[in-house]
């Protein structure tokens, strides 16, 4: 992981709903959730969660998938190794 990489992921963990999803998805494994699942888990209103999602997308934290007219969000913890690896390598 490069150091802008690491900076962008966590940016996008610093704030405290977008750390949520990404425990809750991770939490729910690789089947994911719907974006009203997660605005509906964390009282947050849909359009927020979308942004919220969005960020955490381009972080790499997230991938979605389509399941007809639902997109499917699953969090992707390999980002959370490659940050933690690179946090021990450089700043440990």
């Amino acid at each position: 992981m490069e150091v802008t990489n690491a900076i962008t992921v966590m940016s996008a963990l610093a704030q405290p709903t977008r750390l949520a999803v990404l425990t809750i998805l991770t939490a729910a494994g690789p089947d994911g959730l719907t974006a009203g699942e997660l605005a509906e888990r964390t009282g947050t209103p849909a359009n927020t969660m979308s942004a919220h999602l969005t960020i955490l997308s381009h972080a790499g934290l997230t991938a979605s998938r389509r399941a007809g007219r639902n997109i499917i969000y699953r969090a992707l913890p390999e980002t959370v190794r490659d940050l933690t690896a690179y946090l021990t390598e450089n700043c440990g």
